[in-house]
Parts: structure tokens; C-alpha cells; sequence
């Protein structure tokens, strides 16, 4: 008799495993593809302000990654879609200087009035980043900013913005090292989401935010 009912309760079991490994499969799959969806589309238009979003630096070098969020942006304000640039970021343990007092100086070596540039220099997450950017654009009187950071993560970067009250547009790095390399695109996207779940479920944010930078240089960086 116990051997007859410990079946239909193992059928129970393997239906529901099944039904919930189903389901966590449509619910990644869904994520993945709005991870990819959002990083295509350039949602570019007049704001208050150009927000990029920080990434690993060296000893005052931008990394790649950062280059070339930073590249996009000064393009963008230089074309006249929004007055200010924000860039945001701060130190890493072993830094001697932050990510964004490294995007400030790239940016006014390449044109950018020095006077039009608003920095965010302690966050060391995208989520701390940008709740200290949604303070900085309040205090500014800015409803509505462009926001620049690599394809894979603008999802995440425009749902916590806007979480956080900011009217929030999407301008993803069309150059960047991420989404040329199909490695470290996957890499990226299973990063974010797991970051995405992390924010989610819990309100945070992963530690590290370069994403995929989990192979950049080393050399040259603060000890």
C-alpha cells in the first residue's frame, strides 16, 4: 500500500518540478530577449540632461568599456540633445581616483564646457549611481535625462531610473567592446540577469559593474 501511494506522489512531484523549471525557463527567456530588445533601440531625445554611466578606470585611463560609453556621450551633448552630462561613478577598492573625476577629464579633453558637466562620484553600483543621480537632477530641477551605458545594460539602468522618478531614455554605446564580442554579449546578459533578479527580489545591486569587463586589463590600475 505505502509503495502504491508513493507513486501518484512522485508523479506529483516530477509534474510540479517540471512545471516550475518550465516556468523559470519562459521567465529568462522572456528577460534575456527584453535585455537584447531594449540594448537595439536608441530612444534619444531633447532632456535635461546626458547621464553615462560609470565603468572600470586605470589610474586615470577609462577602460575600453568606459571610453566608449564616454565617447557616445560627449557625442550626443555635443549634437545638442540635452545642456548637461553627468558622469557618475566613484572608487573601487585600491582606486586614487573615481570614475567619474575620470570621465569629467575625458570629457573636457574632448570639448565639453567644463561648466555643463555635473558629477556623481560616490556610487560604486549602478543601483547607488543612479539614486544619487535622481537626487543631483531634483536638485537641479531636471525631470528627464538620456541615459548611456552598453546595450546589455540599459534595461536594467532605465527601470531603476525610472523606479527612482526620472523620466528615463535610452541611448545605448553603439561602439561598444560588450556587444561586438558574442562571448562577452552572453556574458553580459547573464550577468544582468542575475542583477535584474537581484533588484527585483531584493533591492540591490551586484558589486561588479563593468559588465564583461571581468577580462579587462589589470595592468596600470591603483593599487
Amino acid at each position: 500500500m505505502a509503495s502504491g501511494g508513493t507513486r501518484p506522489m512522485t508523479r506529483d512531484l516530477l509534474r510540479l518540478g517540471l512545471a516550475v523549471a518550465v516556468g523559470l525557463a519562459l521567465v529568462v527567456g522572456y528577460a534575456t530577449y527584453r535585455i537584447w530588445e531594449q540594448g537595439a533601440r536608441d530612444e534619444r531625445r531633447p532632456a535635461g540632461a546626458i547621464v553615462v554611466l560609470g565603468a572600470a578606470q586605470y589610474d586615470g585611463r577609462p577602460s575600453p568599456v568606459y571610453r566608449a560609453r564616454l565617447d557616445h556621450a560627449v557625442r550626443l551633448w555635443q549634437e545638442g540633445w540635452a545642456p548637461l552630462l553627468i558622469v557618475t561613478g566613484g572608487k573601487q577598492p585600491g582606486d586614487r581616483t573615481t570614475e567619474a573625476a575620470v570621465g569629467r577629464a575625458y570629457a573636457i579633453a574632448r570639448g565639453v564646457d567644463p561648466d555643463r558637466i555635473l558629477s556623481e562620484d560616490a556610487g560604486r553600483t549602478t543601483l547607488e549611481s543612479l539614486r544619487n543621480v535622481a537626487r543631483l537632477l531634483r536638485q537641479h530641477g531636471i525631470r528627464d535625462a538620456i541615459f548611456v551605458s552598453d546595450p546589455t545594460h540599459m534595461l536594467r539602468v532605465l527601470r531603476i531610473a525610472r523606479d527612482e522618478g526620472v523620466v528615463a531614455w535610452g541611448s545605448p554605446t553603439p561602439a561598444s567592446p560588450v556587444a561586438r564580442d558574442p562571448e562577452r554579449r552572453l556574458r553580459a546578459t547573464v550577468h544582468e540577469l542575475g542583477a535584474l533578479a537581484l533588484y527585483f527580489l531584493f533591492q540591490t545591486s551586484p558589486a561588479d559593474e563593468e559588465p564583461a569587463g571581468l577580462d579587462e586589463p589589470t595592468a596600470g590600475r591603483s593599487d
